[in-house]
This record gives C-alpha cells, sequence and structure tokens, in this order.
C-alpha cells in the first residue's frame, strides 16, 4: 500500500479529525525517534453487570485467576518486565486466563487510583467505579469467546469490590477496541489530547481544568464517577 493509499485508509477508518492527529502523531514519534508523541484518549465507562454476560459452559479447560508478581506465569506476559513490575508495584490486580497451561489472555485492575503509563495523568476513581487496562488476548484465542469470557471474570472480581462501573482510557485511533467496548454499553465520559516534547506536556481536556501545562514531574488530575443516570 502506497502513501496516499495508506493515508486514505486512516481518513476513512478514523475520520478526517482523527485521522489527521493520527498522521501527525505517528510523524512526530518518527522524527524525535520516540521521544515526543501526539495522544488521543477517549474515556469511557462500562457497567458492571449483575449476571454473567455468557452462561457457563459444562466443561472448560479455561482457568481465571488473580496472580502476584512471583507467579510462574508473569515472565510469559508479552510486556517488558520493568512494566509489570511497576503495575505490581502500584497495586495493580492481574487476572489471568490459561487454556491447558497456555496462557490466554489477561487483563488489570486498579480500584482506587491509576498513573496512566503513556502520558503523566493520574486518575482518581469513586468507591464504586474500578480502572481496567491492558487487556490483552493472546492471538490464537481471539477469535472465539475468550474475550467475553475474561470480562465475565472481571465483572465478578468488580462486584466483589462493590464496583458497579469500569472506567478506562481508550485511544481515539483504535476503532477495533472502541467498537469491541461499544458492544458491552460504554458510556463516554470525556476525552482529552496529551501533547509530549520531551520534558514538556500539553494537555488538552474536554472538562476541566481543560487546559494543562506541565515540565517533567508535574501531571494532571482527573476524577471519575459513575455516570449519570438517563
Amino acid at each position: 500500500m502506497n502513501g496516499f493509499s495508506a493515508a486514505r485508509d486512516t481518513f476513512a477508518r478514523l475520520g478526517p479529525t482523527n485521522g489527521l492527529l493520527y498522521l501527525v502523531a505517528c510523524a512526530l514519534a518518527t522524527a524525535s525517534r520516540g521521544r515526543c508523541g501526539l495522544f488521543k484518549y477517549h474515556f469511557v465507562a462500562q457497567p458492571v453487570p449483575r449476571e454473567r454476560l455468557v452462561g457457563l459452559p459444562r466443561a472448560s479447560s479455561v482457568r481465571f485467576r488473580t496472580v502476584s508478581s512471583d507467579d510462574a506465569v508473569v515472565p510469559r506476559f508479552p510486556r517488558p518486565p520493568a512494566v509489570i513490575a511497576a503495575r505490581f508495584a502500584d497495586g495493580a490486580t492481574c487476572l489471568v486466563a490459561e487454556k491447558d497451561g497456555e496462557l490466554a489472555a489477561f487483563i488489570w485492575l486498579k480500584l482506587e487510583s491509576y498513573d496512566e503509563d503513556e502520558v503523566r495523568c493520574r486518575y482518581v476513581l469513586a468507591p464504586d467505579v474500578a480502572w481496567d487496562f491492558d487487556a490483552w488476548i493472546a492471538p490464537r484465542f481471539r477469535m472465539g469467546r475468550m474475550f467475553v469470557q475474561l470480562w465475565d471474570a472481571a465483572n465478578e472480581l468488580l462486584r466483589a469490590h462493590g464496583r458497579r462501573w469500569s472506567a478506562s482510557r481508550i485511544s481515539a485511533f483504535n476503532s477495533v477496541s472502541l467498537a469491541s467496548h461499544a458492544r458491552f454499553g460504554t458510556v463516554r465520559l470525556m476525552s482529552a489530547v496529551f501533547v509530549v516534547l520531551g520534558p514538556f506536556q500539553l494537555s488538552l481536556l474536554s472538562r476541566p481544568p481543560y487546559l494543562h501545562c506541565s515540565v517533567r514531574n508535574g501531571q494532571p488530575t482527573l476524577a471519575f464517577h459513575a455516570p449519570a443516570p438517563p
């Protein structure tokens, strides 16, 4: 696919505004060798249902469990070890799915606050809201029911902690993830654009504080509550 065809496909998939931002983000990251970037997020919340999304099979070799940092499955995660170690140190909960001993999926959850790992931003959660991030499905399980089964297991864990909603951020450039979450009845909470130029960060937010500039360790704080009833 040539450059023109790729750009046309990007605009068709993301729309004119997000398509343009995506191309700028790619150019900025390439030109700066990763030292600068542009990120656009949609923040959404999905309800934690009282019942399972799918019925339990009569017999299943899929096992769901929470793991600690020293669990034997952790080194198999397709993530840098330093990132995984930081998540456990921050108190995140990791829920893993295994099928016949093979790592099939995982998802990470936080219950009080979460520090974003792509940009500088802290998310503070209301008592009935959790934060979910980095839901991963092994390639050979992506065409089956694993995604829904993983969320069933995550929802069971969230119900046990009294959470009625689970919030997350999704890249505005990831149309597949946006569509997948929409199937679970997500509610759009806000959007944000982050421009990172070395140690400088500009945050453009769709709700207060709307604009935030910081250098090095500074960061905006966003509070997330359960969506208001329609």
